[in-house]
């Protein structure tokens, strides 16, 4: 196993013992990543007032409100889904945003821009950010980690992991916006 591999394995084991990751020098933990449950939603992680998750079903919505969430964030194409997910959503009283994506193509700066946006726009929160697998959530949880939390990338990339980022193409878009994003890019 590569160094990465390693770091990722233990970083796991350590997320889901509900422990933050070690910082980096300089690096402060923002909050701990752990599993969470929401129905019948598979790949539930929770960080603070952010839910990170797979496709909700109705009933998860349902209990989503009661929790309370209040800004629904889904990374899908409506096509994507058999079902009105943003009028369940608004029927229930909550926010719902759509900032789709499906293929690394997509995956522009300005849906990292978008995307990040409404994760650090405080009225938003409580939020449930969600797409088929949370492979694409973790897209941009690594980027929102880095950029907006301080978070080591080492780490971000360890949480994305954890969180359902599997895609290598997802996860070297997310590197080259980070990197972009680091060396002074403005947003």
């Amino acid at each position: 196993m590569n160094r990465l591999g390693a770091l990722a394995s233990t970083a796991l084991v350590v997320l889901l013992a509900g422990s933050p990751l070690p910082a980096s020098p300089g690096e402060k933990p923002k909050g701990v990543l752990e599993p969470a449950s929401l129905g019948s939603t598979e790949n539930v992680h929770r960080f603070g007032d952010i839910w990170l998750a797979s496709q909700p079903g109705r009933d998860a919505l349902e209990i989503a409100k009661e929790l309370p969430i209040r800004t629904v964030i889904n990374l899908r194409k409506k096509s994507e889904i058999d079902w009105n997910e943003e009028a369940a959503v608004r029927s229930l009283g909550m926010i719902y945003l759509n900032i789709a994506f499906q293929t690394p193509e997509e995956l522009t700066d300005a849906v990292f821009d978008a995307a990040r946006h409404a994760l650090t726009f405080k009225e938003n929160a409580p939020i449930l950010l969600h797409c088929a697998s949370a492979n694409r959530v973790g897209a941009i949880w690594l980027a929102h980690r880095v950029l907006d939390d301080g978070l080591g990338y080492e780490n971000a990339l360890a949480e994305a992991a954890t969180v359902g980022l599997k895609n290598p193409a997802f996860r070297e878009k997310a590197r080259a916006y980070v990197a972009r994003s680091a060396a002074g890019r403005s947003h």
